[in-house]
Formats: C-alpha cells, structure tokens, sequence
C-alpha cells in the first residue's frame, strides 16, 4: 500500500471512527479516485493491514462483516508524518506519456500528429471540466479546499496542453523528433 494510501485512509478517519465503506465515500467525496491514483478495493486491504499496526483499532464489528475502526494516537503521528513528508518531498510524476515520449522517434511524423491531436482534444476538454466543477464537491460534503486539489490537476492538465500545442508545431516543422 502507498504512502498516499496511508495518508488518505488515516486521513478519513480523522474525524471520528467509520467502516470500510465510510472511508470509500469520503474519499469519494473528495476526489480521491482521480488524483490519488487510489484503488478503492484497497482501503479495505489497508485498513486491516493498519489494525495489526497499531495505527487503526477495531471499535466494532457488527453484523455482515461491517467493521468500525479508529484512529490510534499511534495512527495520528504516522498520518502527521506522512503528511509532513508529502509536503516537503519533490517526487517525479511517473506518466506512461513521458515513457510514449521517448520513443516518439519511432513514429512516422502523421502519427504522432494525429496521436498529439487527439491528447490535445482531451486535454482541453479536460481543463474545461475541471473548470466547470469548482465548487460542486461542497454539495456533497467536501471541505473547501478540495477545490485545491482540482486546481493543480486542472494546472498539470493545462501545462501538458501547453507542451503539446508546441509539439505539434515543432512536429509540424520538422523539428521534432
């Protein structure tokens, strides 16, 4: 399980004791499945990974395998440590575009147009959305600042659109790959 995993799962349950489920829907709430890379069906994985550390406690386990977990004092310092880290580390972006890049001289030049075309269509309509969505997850019961979270996935969108956009003219003008 990641460390963002972690964070997210210790994270939710911040605010007071919650199932599985529970935590599946807050993070849902917040956005979690499209820029965290999270797999839902691991929470549950996680959560009992958790509760043989010490982070997690098992408050209660009522009918139908629905089991209530809480965060430990142990799990709050590791949420607050992880957090800290996240905040301080720098780590690459691992993109299968960036591994598609290396190669592109393995193209002729109109695929690679009509391949960076196509991204450039669903980049933009990508920062269209997001655009658009600002604000609704509140509805829903998300914090403000989640809002900040569509922000920067709005930017990395809209900074590939701008790489690409070049791209195309470079390709176009011979001067690429």
């Amino acid at each position: 399980m990641s460390s963002s995993t972690r964070v997210l799962i210790l994270g939710a349950l911040l605010d007071g004791p919650m199932n599985g489920y529970g935590v599946r829907r807050r993070l849902e709430v917040m956005g979690a499945d499209q820029w965290a890379n999270v797999a839902f069906g691991s929470i549950y994985h996680g959560l009992g990974k958790m509760a043989d550390e010490g982070l997690v406690e098992v408050v209660e386990a009522g009918r139908g395998g629905k089991v209530v977990y809480e965060l430990t004092e142990q799990g709050r310092q590791e949420f607050h440590r992880l957090l800290l880290t996240a905040w301080h580390e720098v780590s690459p972006i691992v993109d299968p575009f960036q591994v598609a890049v290396t190669f592109i001289d393995r193209l002729e030049k109109q695929e690679i147009l009509d391949a960076l075309h196509g991204r450039m269509r669903q980049l933009r309509m990508n920062v269209d959305t997001i655009g658009h969505i600002f604000g609704v997850k509140q509805r829903y019961g998300a914090p403000r600042h989640v809002d900040e979270n569509l922000r920067l996935t709005r930017a990395m969108f809209q900074a590939q659109l701008d790489w690409v956009e070049h791209a195309i003219e470079r390709v176009e003008a011979d001067e690429l790959p």
